[in-house]
């Protein structure tokens, strides 16, 4: 990525330059866009709720910039006559649900023919722009606020290698479909110094992010972190995400 061009513009708040979870750029000085786009291969099995994922993980990078979800495109990759079309449907139809939920539109999207399914959604919102919450920011004495329960990526890697337990894989779910939209709005009433959701790279990998700004150190204290359902026993019997071991090799 360094070797990428940076781009400037007097406009441009938030760019590439601390891996924030959106883009946001300046239209007015009482208004702003935040731009995101994410997508993935199925972790579960029902397509309907693997919709809602994908959507519901989309739409948190704009509720983690402090933003308000408008508009989505989705992003699609589907085999071509490998599968029932029924199950794209499925697919749009849960992704679809989740954005209603959030009071944001679908105006579009674009679909290529690939060996394995993706689906994701490229999302729009909006923030003024003195309201704008960073990765980045946090002070010394502040507190942690996490609000959801982690151990997803470890259940669902469990679930992939059929070891997972049925009330984990509940939790999972209703956890990952979940909107952060009311975390947002709470958080936005009190004087938040950073926040970013927790994804691909897990606790430690946000935490760093966070973190490396202003060379502040995050103490966690790994007895008190919120886990999911039996995330504890499927870590401990070797159902490590590709995420933790690179960390853990960081």
């Amino acid at each position: 990525m360094h070797s990428l061009p940076k781009f400037e513009h007097p406009d441009l708040l938030v760019g590439t330059e601390t891996a924030d979870d959106a883009g946001v750029f300046r239209l007015r000085p009482d208004l702003a866009i935040v731009n995101t786009i994410d997508f993935f291969t199925p972790i579960v099995d029902d397509p309907y709720l693997f919709g809602q994922i994908a959507a519901t993980n989309a739409l948190s990078d704009i509720y983690a910039m402090g933003g308000e979800a408008k508009t989505a495109l989705n992003v699609v990759c589907f085999p071509r006559g490998k599968m029932d079309i029924h199950v794209l449907a499925q697919i749009l139809n849960g992704g679809a649900d989740k954005v209603r939920e959030a009071g944001a539109i679908i105006i579009g999207g674009h679909s290529i023919i690939d060996e394995e399914i993706k689906y994701g959604m490229a999302v729009t919102g909006v923030v003024h722009p003195d309201k704008v919450i960073r990765n980045i920011g946090i002070k010394a004495g502040d507190a942690i606020v996490i609000t959801k329960a982690l151990g997803t990526g470890i259940i669902t890697t469990a679930l992939k290698q059929g070891k997972a337990f049925d009330k984990s894989i509940q939790a999972a779910i209703a956890s990952m479909a979940t909107l952060n939209k009311t975390a947002s709005e709470v958080m936005r009433k009190y004087t938040v110094h950073a926040c970013s959701d927790i994804t691909g790279y897990g606790l430690l990998g946000h935490a760093l992010e966070m973190s490396g700004g202003n060379s502040i150190t995050l103490i966690l204290e790994s007895n008190v972190l919120p886990l999911l359902n039996q995330t504890r026993a499927l870590a401990e019997k070797g159902h490590l995400t590709g995420g933790c071991k690179r960390n853990r090799e960081y």
